[in-house]
């Protein structure tokens, strides 16, 4: 370990910087500002930064050969998984076609396609 080495912040891929960070902005709350130039949301020292790409593409989910891959998602709680679904769709997220976390999660891929999932509160490690 490297004394006083804290994380920074999550710098996110996208296509439209401006429009991943108003989803995340109405999904969670989170203070909108600009770092970098860039358009952020932050809370509690967390901090998403939003860096739009030339080239992105989006991960498939569920993986795929041969096409982009996940390399991280968020896992977000929530006391009510089915009403946080409701709302993360009328943002712009879709739920993902696989699905494997029953009543505890649902995947749900952002704008952007990053999938995240909405947690029940009570599901946590």
């Amino acid at each position: 370990m490297i004394k006083g080495i804290c994380l920074g912040n999550i710098m996110v891929d996208c296509n439209d910087e401006q429009g991943l960070c108003e989803f995340y902005h109405k999904l969670l709350g989170w203070e909108k500002s600009i770092m970098f130039g860039r358009p952020a949301l932050s809370k509690d020292g967390i901090v998403f930064l939003f860096m739009e790409e030339e080239d992105y593409v989006p991960p498939a989910w569920p993986e795929e050969e041969g096409k982009q891959q996940k390399q991280m998602h968020f896992d977000f709680q929530v006391a009510n998984v089915a009403e946080a679904v409701e709302y993360a769709q009328s943002l712009g997220a879709k739920k993902a076609a696989l699905q494997s976390g029953g009543k505890e999660w649902v995947t749900m891929l952002d704008p952007a396609g990053h999938p995240f999932c909405l947690c029940a509160q009570d599901n946590k490690a």
